[in-house]
């Protein structure tokens, strides 16, 4: 069994960054991803990435501003959060599976953490 544990949301202004962490625990995983879900509105994929780190993707709104990574010695994924603008603004979830397939649905991954808030002010 899986545990991931997030850290590192805030509040912050708009342009301004965060760096996400989540630290995993418990067992092994494939690929990592973040998700994340806004008041009133579904929860969306953010980004992905494969055990290596040699495979990651993005969703639209966020390429170009978000960089995925993951230091596997401390078995710990990033998400590193630039140039964030309000509709950033939401609980992001860090999520595991032990699948070697790529995904960005939210029902391939086995483990979900808890949420950490992140708040983008105008």
């Amino acid at each position: 069994q899986v545990q991931l544990v997030e850290s590192g949301g805030g509040l912050v202004q708009t342009g301004g960054s965060l760096r996400l962490s989540c630290a995993a625990s418990g067992g092994t995983n494939s690929f990592m991803g973040w998700f994340r879900q806004a008041p009133g509105k579904e929860r969306e994929f953010v980004a992905a990435i494969s055990w290596s780190g040699g495979r990651t993707g993005y969703a639209d709104s966020v390429k170009g501003r978000f960089t995925i990574s993951r230091d596997n010695a401390k078995n710990t994924v990033y998400l590193q959060m630039n140039s964030l603008k309000p509709e950033d603004t939401a609980v992001y979830y860090c999520t595991a599976t032990s699948s070697r397939f790529y995904s960005s649905n939210w029902s391939a991954y086995d483990y979900r953490g808890q949420g950490t808030q992140v708040t983008v002010s105008s």
